[in-house]
């Protein structure tokens, strides 16, 4: 199955295109999609989304992972993430293809088995299950491919219990 994990953000959003085929992993592709304060909070939006429309129709991935909002303080820059997070649903779900939303935790706990894991160990083992040379930079490149595995290993597991 080709998955499509998204790490949204309001400066950059991150994304990777997995594949996951009898337990083992292959890359696709993943980076980034910046955008800059130059431009308007809607010129910043329309961006995410196209870019977000445009990794769908290359990838034509069959089912799309976001991971859920965390923030801790900045209420400004939880709204920011929030509105860019709300045009990335808008763009998955206008593709048609179905879309799942992990928490922080839940990803963590399918990427490492904690939950509470520090970042690096999720990016270290990114890196290791993908096979990838060096962990992908910035962090929220490595997030999005972190959310892609996630429901790959959630997703896996659904099926063979047979949960819908």
């Amino acid at each position: 199955m080709r998955i499509l994990g998204i790490d949204p953000g309001y400066a950059i959003v991150g994304y990777g295109v997995i594949e996951y085929e009898g337990n083992r992993f292959k890359t696709i592709d993943y980076g980034k999609i910046t955008t800059t304060p130059k431009y308007t909070l809607a010129e910043r939006l329309q961006k995410i989304y196209e870019g977000v429309c445009g990794v769908i129709s290359i990838h034509k991935p069959e089912m799309v992972a976001v991971e859920e909002l965390f923030f801790n303080n900045n209420v400004t820059t939880a709204i920011a993430v929030a509105q860019a997070r709300g045009v990335v649903l808008l763009a998955s779900s206008q593709s048609g293809k179905p879309l799942y939303e992990y928490t922080p935790l839940q990803v963590k706990q399918a990427v490492v088995g904690y939950g509470r894991a520090q970042k690096e160990q999720v990016q270290q083992m990114v890196k290791v299950l993908l096979n990838l040379e060096r962990i992908p930079k910035p962090d929220d490149v490595a997030d999005a491919l972190a959310v892609a595995v996630c429901h790959a290993h959630s997703h896996h597991v659904n099926n063979r219990l047979n949960i819908r």
